[in-house]
Parts: C-alpha cells; sequence; structure tokens
C-alpha cells in the first residue's frame, strides 16, 4: 500500500500555491452559495404566502444534509482523493441553483437546500485538509497558520458573502428569486473547473479497503469533557441559524427594513465578526476563549431581543456582531478542546461528533423557535429561543472550564 503524498503536480494541473488558492475560491464560493436564499426568504413568503415557522422548516432540511454528508460523504477523499470529492460536491451545488432557478415554488425550495446541505458536507472537512496540503506542499518550511485562517475565511467569511451579495444583486434585479442563483450558479461553475486543475494531495492507496460511515468516538475517560465541548458546538450554531433563517423576517417586519442589501449585510456582519473572532484569538487556550465566548453570546443576544422590541436596527446589528463573535470563539474552542482530548488516530471521530452536535445545533433550536411562533408570535419566540441558546451556551462553556481546570 502506497502512502506517500505527492509533492509535483501531476501534468495538466497547476502548482500547488495556485491550487491553494483555487481551493479556497471553490471553498468560499460553495459557502456563500449556502446563504443566498438568507435575504431572499421574505420575498418567497410574500409571494408564496408561508410563515416564519415554514422557512425554519426550510432552514432545517439544510442542515440536517449537512449532518447527513458529513456522516456519510465527508471523510470518503483519504480514500478516493481530494478532487474526487470537491469536483462533484460543488457540481451538487451547481444543481441545487438549477433547481431554484427553475423550481421556484416550495417543495423546489426544500430540494434545492437539501442538495445544498449535502454539497456544503462534503465540502467542509475535505477542502479543508486539502488546503492544509496544498499549502504544505507549496511551502513545506512555512507553519499552518495561513491554510488554517483562509479555511476558516473561506468556511464562515464565505457563508457571510453569500446574503450580502445576494442582497446586493436582489435589490437592482427585476426578479429577485432569479439572479441571485444565476450568478453564483456561474460562479460555482468556474469553481469546479478550476478544482478539476488541482493537484492530488490525498495519500494514494492501492487498496482503500470498503466504505465504512464516519464514525463518531467519544473519548475514553473524558466523556463529561467531550459533552460540554459538544453542547458549545450545539449552542454557537444555533446563534448562525437564527441570522440565517428568520432574520430576515425580524427586519422586515419588525425593524421596517425591507433591503435586501441591509439583510444580507447584517447577515455578513455576524459571520465576519465570528470568522475574525477565530482569527485573533485561535491560539489562547479554550479555558480562556470559552467563558468569552459565552458571554459575548449572551450579551449580544439579549441586546438583539431588546433591539426587536424597541425597533432599533442599530441594535439589532450591534447584538448579531457581538453574538456572532461570541459564537465563533465558542465553536473554535470546542473544536480545540476535542482535539486536545483525541489522540492523532481518534480526532477525526471526534470532532465528527462535535460536528455533528454543531449542525443539530443549527437546525433543532431554529426549528424549535419556528413552531413556538404559532403559539407566542415571533417576538415570544425569540425570546425564548435566546433563553434556552444562550443557557446551553454559558452552562456549557462554564461546565468545561470547570472540567479543563
Amino acid at each position: 500500500m502506497t502512502t506517500e503524498v505527492l509533492t509535483r503536480p501531476e501534468r495538466g494541473t497547476v502548482p500547488h500555491g495556485a491550487g491553494f488558492w483555487l481551493t479556497a475560491y471553490a471553498f468560499t464560493v460553495t459557502m456563500a452559495f449556502s446563504a443566498v436564499p438568507t435575504p431572499l426568504y421574505v420575498d418567497y413568503q410574500h409571494r408564496d404566502h408561508f410563515s416564519a415557522a415554514t422557512v425554519t422548516v426550510v432552514f432545517a432540511v439544510y442542515a440536517l444534509g449537512v449532518a447527513a454528508s458529513l456522516l456519510l460523504v465527508g471523510h470518503v477523499s483519504d480514500r478516493f482523493g481530494r478532487r474526487r470529492v470537491l469536483v462533484p460536491a460543488v457540481l451538487v451545488s451547481v444543481l441545487a441553483g438549477f433547481v431554484f432557478l427553475f423550481w421556484p415554488t416550495l417543495p423546489g425550495l426544500l430540494l434545492a437546500r437539501v442538495l445544498q446541505g449535502i454539497a456544503v458536507g462534503a465540502i467542509t472537512a475535505t477542502a479543508t485538509v486539502h488546503l492544509a496540503e496544498l499549502h504544505r506542499a507549496a511551502r513545506p518550511e512555512a507553519g499552518r497558520r495561513r491554510a488554517e485562517i483562509v479555511a476558516v475565511a473561506a468556511n464562515l467569511g464565505g457563508i457571510g458573502l453569500g446574503p450580502l451579495v445576494s442582497g446586493l444583486l436582489a435589490d437592482v434585479a427585476a426578479d429577485p428569486l432569479r439572479l441571485p442563483y444565476f450568478v453564483v450558479s456561474v460562479l460555482l461553475v468556474v469553481a469546479a473547473i478550476g478544482l478539476s486543475l488541482v493537484p492530488e494531495t490525498a495519500p494514494l492507496l492501492d487498496e482503500p479497503g470498503p466504505y465504512r460511515p464516519q464514525r463518531v468516538r467519544v473519548p475514553a475517560g473524558e466523556r463529561g469533557l467531550y459533552y460540554a465541548a459538544a453542547l458549545t458546538a450545539f449552542a454557537a450554531l444555533a446563534v448562525f441559524g437564527l441570522f440565517t433563517s428568520v432574520a430576515p423576517a425580524l427586519l422586515a417586519g419588525m425593524l421596517d427594513a425591507p433591503s435586501h442589501t441591509l439583510t444580507g449585510a447584517v447577515a455578513f456582519a455576524t459571520f465576519a465578526a465570528g470568522a475574525t473572532g477565530q482569527v485573533l484569538l485561535a491560539r489562547r487556550p479554550p479555558r480562556r476563549t470559552l467563558p468569552a465566548g459565552a458571554a459575548a453570546v449572551a450579551a449580544g443576544l439579549a441586546v438583539l431581543v431588546a433591539s426587536v422590541y424597541a425597533s432599533s436596527l442599530a441594535g439589532f446589528l450591534a447584538g448579531g456582531v457581538v453574538a456572532g463573535a461570541g459564537a465563533g470563539l465558542l465553536f473554535a474552542a470546542g473544536v480545540a478542546v476535542v482535539s486536545g482530548l483525541a489522540g492523532a488516530t481518534g480526532r477525526a471521530e471526534a470532532l465528527a461528533g462535535l460536528f455533528l452536535a454543531g449542525y443539530l445545533g443549527l437546525a433543532v433550536p431554529v426549528l424549535g423557535l419556528g413552531i413556538a411562533t404559532r403559539a407566542t408570535g415571533l417576538e415570544g419566540a425569540l425570546a425564548g429561543f435566546v433563553v434556552v441558546v444562550v443557557a446551553l451556551g454559558v452552562g456549557s462553556a462554564l461546565a468545561a472550564v470547570r472540567r479543563l481546570r
């Protein structure tokens, strides 16, 4: 069995340094596309007359698609190669774009969101590893820092760019439910072509062995700390889920801010704050970043709820930025804790459980928020959502810090 990583690009491919940036571009565009519908949900609601609860269902099927794809597909690039996973994942996103364009009713919206979730689950871990390997091949004397920063920027930054670009295009388009999808689908086709030119970096295996889903492993002896870290990931992604699901309805209905660009800008600011917090404080130990992240999430969401009742756009934006920064810190700290608990051979399996918890956090609380709107209205449901997420975030962070000490 051959396990040597190729250090020279094969014929028909670009150098590793160029491949690094082509992969970063494809990663960014795919993640951006996953959030393109965010500022458009209000248009779907007005056109098809469905409720905020339906929007949360549409969002939840995406998150569940991501979780399923992470477990079933996210690790297969170790067997088949990075490009053989990345290129099909981007093409699945292109297929989702066609569904958005040519089947714009609720069933098509649900199908397109599932396809987006499958693509994101397949590309997230694979692109992150591919970037690290390409960087190491192009600059073997350098550290890992640049690859890590670019991966974070492509992931969270890409999700933030999606609503911003979508909102800008929707405000100038005659049909806001078509132009954003068309433009980003073209960018995705370019990304797929670029990825086909990127050198392969996965170890070449003569006998890959039988396929199996990604295993989830909880490190023995530290289950309490592991579960606390998983709950921080759950709470962190619940915050981000709020801003990519019902936040547009809050802005349009309660704050009298119907602009697509404004909605996209709020989502962008939230995710940019999360990415910036991760990059700036990633080297600090989890026992310090966990309390800071939990406090920021609690303060930001409290400001957000108050701003909704006060109809304050500035407060809504400030709350989103603070909560987004805190969620980014919580998630990064959770990853660091789990990575430290697991040995090198079990790290992928331990992180799989953490990411599964995170994407369940992306879906379940937002879905509960949508169901609660039927009984309490959006304002009351938002207050309940905040209480639950803050309690989970603060409680799990304090539990993890106590066990780390």
